[in-house]
């Protein structure tokens, strides 16, 4: 599939962060996170564009270049932090802070994480709903995977339904074994993808 894309600067942070809102507005976790629809319609975005801040500091976004799509990746080193994150927290304080499940689930996906070896995060990728199922996210994927190949370095994510987990599966990812079971609410797969030949 021929699409173009490019590295996201700060000047596209909105545009990242609505693309990002479409895509997970229905995802059972953002679900989940905030149950009321309206309310979510409220907050989403300023939960999302936590991310968006996050990666465009320390990490790419890679925009398609016709704004539909957004894959954020941050580089993690191997060896466990020597801080705690303080994300997850800020997730909360910034979109809804009488609401504990606005930082739950940045809690829980950190403690599974896997720090042992160096690798490449998905943090998050977002394909706008008129264009899922075009085979966009795996094409805004696939130069970070080779290059992932091409130096031996393994990806990690956490898939949020079973649509993307079959997404990622077919891209060389592994369910890890152990799945982040949200309390009262839809499980995710953190996945591995080691480096192939």
């Amino acid at each position: 599939m021929g699409v173009r894309i490019r590295r996201a600067e700060q000047r596209d942070r909105d545009q990242v962060v609505r693309i990002l809102e479409e895509a997970f507005h229905h995802d059972p976790v953002s679900s989940w996170v905030f149950p009321d629809e309206e309310h979510r319609r409220v907050v989403h975005g300023r939960f999302l564009g936590v991310f968006a801040d996050v990666t465009l500091e320390g990490g790419r976004i890679d925009l398609l270049e016709d704004g539909t799509a957004a894959a954020l990746w941050l580089s993690v080193p191997a060896g466990v932090p020597d801080e705690e994150d303080d994300t997850p927290a800020l997730m909360r304080e910034t979109a809804d802070p009488d609401n504990e499940r606005a930082e739950l689930v940045g809690r829980l996906t950190g403690a599974v994480h896997p720090h042992d070896r160096a690798h490449e995060y998905l943090l998050m990728i977002g394909v706008s709903p008129e264009r899922q199922g075009e085979g966009i996210g795996e094409a805004l994927m696939r130069g970070v995977l080779e290059r992932c190949d091409r130096e031996g370095t393994p990806a990690y994510l956490e898939a949020s339904s079973e649509r993307s987990r079959g997404l990622y599966e077919r891209l060389g990812f592994s369910f890890t074994g152990r799945t982040v079971d949200l309390p009262q609410g839809p499980p995710m797969w953190p996945m591995w993808r080691e480096p192939r030949a």
